[in-house]
Formats: C-alpha cells, sequence, structure tokens
C-alpha cells in the first residue's frame, strides 16, 4: 500500500507539472505575423471540464454549414447569432446529457481510447463580458482556415458528415461523427487549442484543461 501510494503522489506531481510546463510554454514559441484587421470575433465557452467555439453566423458561414440544417438544428433561424462547435469523446458525450447520468463506461472510455464525435448547437446573444466567455479578434484570413479546421473535424460520409440520429440534448442541438480519437491526452481542450492556433492565437503547448487553456491564451494573446 505505501509503494501504490507513493506511486500516485508521484504520478500527480508529474501531472501537475505537465500541466503547469503545458501553460506557461508558448505554442507556437514564437509569434508569427498575422492579419491585424481583426474583423472577426469569435469566442471560446467553457464550463468545468470542456470548451467550446462560437462561430458568429453569417451568409457565408450558413452556406459552408448547411447540413446543420439538414439534420434538424434550426441554424436557419432569425434569432441565431452563433453556431456552436465542440469536440469530444464519443460514449461520454451521447451517455452523459447531465452529470446526474455520469456512467463508469464512458469515463473508462474517456481516460483510455474512445472515438469522438463533433457536438454543434445554435445560441442566440452571448454576454459578454462573462467568467466562462473569452473573446477574441481574428483577421479574415485567420476566420477562414478555423472554419477550413472545424469543418476538417467531421467525419464524412458518401453525402456529407454523418449525422447521429436520435442523439441530442435539446431541439437545438446535435451530434456528428468526428475524425480523431479522444483520450485523457488528447480531449475536447487540445481540440480547442488546435483549432484556435489555427486562427493565429497562441495557447501553451498542451492545455487538457479549460483552466490552464484560459490562462494560456489570456498570457499570449493580450
Amino acid at each position: 500500500m505505501k509503494k501504490l501510494g507513493r506511486f500516485l503522489g508521484v504520478l500527480l506531481i508529474a501531472v501537475a507539472l505537465a500541466v503547469t510546463l503545458g501553460t506557461l510554454v508558448p505554442r507556437p514559441l514564437w509569434q508569427t505575423a498575422v492579419d491585424k484587421s481583426a474583423t472577426r470575433h469569435i469566442l471560446v465557452l467553457k464550463n468545468p471540464i470542456h470548451t467550446d467555439i462560437a462561430i458568429p453566423l453569417d451568409d457565408s458561414v450558413r452556406q459552408r454549414f448547411h447540413f446543420l440544417v439538414e439534420a434538424g438544428i434550426p441554424a436557419d433561424i432569425p434569432e441565431v447569432r452563433y453556431i456552436v462547435f465542440g469536440w469530444g469523446g464519443r460514449a461520454f458525450y451521447l451517455e452523459t446529457p447531465t452529470w446526474s447520468e455520469l456512467k463508469a463506461v464512458p469515463v473508462m472510455k474517456a481516460l483510455t481510447l474512445d472515438a469522438s464525435v463533433m457536438h454543434v448547437y445554435v445560441a442566440g446573444d452571448i454576454v459578454e463580458p462573462h467568467p466562462d466567455v473569452a473573446g477574441f479578434d481574428i483577421g479574415d484570413d485567420q476566420f477562414a482556415a478555423l472554419l477550413d479546421f472545424i469543418q476538417a473535424s467531421f467525419q464524412q460520409g458518401p453525402d456529407g458528415p454523418i449525422h447521429i440520429p436520435n442523439a441530442a440534448y435539446s431541439k437545438f442541438d446535435g451530434f456528428f461523427e468526428a475524425n480523431g480519437h479522444f483520450n485523457a491526452l488528447v480531449g475536447c481542450n487540445t481540440w480547442t487549442a488546435a483549432a484556435l492556433r489555427t486562427a493565429g492565437l497562441r495557447t501553451g503547448w498542451w492545455n487538457p484543461l479549460p483552466v490552464s487553456l484560459g490562462w494560456s491564451l489570456k498570457l499570449y494573446n493580450r
């Protein structure tokens, strides 16, 4: 038992050190030249374990993601101001709509290896400033690169992105099969960080938690 306790203690210290270094070491190491026009305002939304990216809706975004309406997500109604995208583990996402429904198997898959899905929902006005909302201004080229990254995250079938039927939390969201595999090291927040880097933002080198991603975004994107 003592050996197990020491092992767990060392493991916790190693994880804490990795998270700290992953936050303090920027990625990319050096700031590259970016478009300073800053014509687009995107949002990063967080809860204690997960982050999403909110994309402001206009005609070009609506056209690019037209398949959402075909899947029953009402991205075409006038009240919609944002389409919100998140990537995550298939079992945990689909089988845990609320914390009260937490089960052992989805948690084990999330910690080991799981298939991935894209969760998409639409939103009206999102209040800023807010502790769970971070806004960033980027240029048109960076915005286009971000949309390309998000679109490439959807697994494609013969007719486009593969919608998962009867898998939604409300009438305003839905799930699609995604590319890549989910685990404790490469999870939803590392996907968000990678997406933001394509938009010219800097993150920490490894950000598995919303809090570490938020800190690194504040540190390197002033």
